[in-house]
């Protein structure tokens, strides 16, 4: 399931890959970080995540990566610390463009909650 979409001018990401669905759980092992490289600059010590990218989430720990990742339907800002493993084609940005445009529930913050469109992913392809 994914349980996390965030919304704001410089995060516009949908988390998933969380066993229990809320966004505290994790698979029971951690993997190592691999910090991408060639990512812009997006000044203050971020780099841009562009649209179209599938990368782990993790704590702000080293190499806490599990089953949690992010995909990114709008060009993001964030440190250049989360390992990229993918992309995601256009049927899928399509998809994410709907799911942002129905909005998030806030309920972390304004622009940063649980999607109001639930979504779940059953299957992916490597291409």
């Amino acid at each position: 399931p994914c349980h996390r979409l965030v919304t704001v001018e410089s995060l516009k990401v949908l988390q998933c890959g969380d066993p229990t669905g809320n966004g505290t759980g994790g698979p029971g092992y951690t993997i190592p970080d691999e910090p991408p490289t060639g990512l812009a600059d997006a000044g203050g010590g971020a780099s841009v995540y562009p649209r179209g990218t599938l990368a782990m989430a993790k704590t702000s720990a080293p190499n806490s990566g599990g089953s949690q990742f992010f995909l990114v339907f709008g060009d993001s800002q964030l440190p250049p610390n989360y390992t990229i493993f993918g992309t995601v084609g256009a049927p899928g940005l399509a998809v994410l463009d709907k799911v942002a445009a129905g909005g998030g529930d806030d309920s972390n913050s304004t622009g940063d909650g649980g999607p109001k469109i639930p979504v779940t992913i059953t299957s992916a392809t490597a291409g």
